[in-house]
């Protein structure tokens, strides 16, 4: 048995950071604006962070995603 994992290449690739980071960032905005009692910005944070969750396969498809065509892996 060998003591290797093995690398799925889940979210190495430019279309997860980039989704990921979306959505962090709106989480982050979204509770400032949470604590600050504006709920129509909280509404549409929430609403850039569904946007960045659908970014991961829009960007995937057009070649950014692990095994795309304008994805290079780092070979870690």
């Amino acid at each position: 048995m060998s003591s290797e994992s093995i690398d799925m290449g889940h979210g190495h690739s430019p279309a997860a950071w980039i989704s990921v980071t979306v959505m962090l960032v709106a989480f982050a905005v979204g509770t400032l604006f949470f604590v600050l009692d504006m709920p129509l910005y909280v509404v549409i944070c929430a609403g850039v962070v569904l946007i960045g969750a659908l970014l991961w396969p829009i960007l995937a498809k057009m070649g950014y995603g692990v095994g795309g065509a304008k994805y290079t892996s780092k070979g870690h």
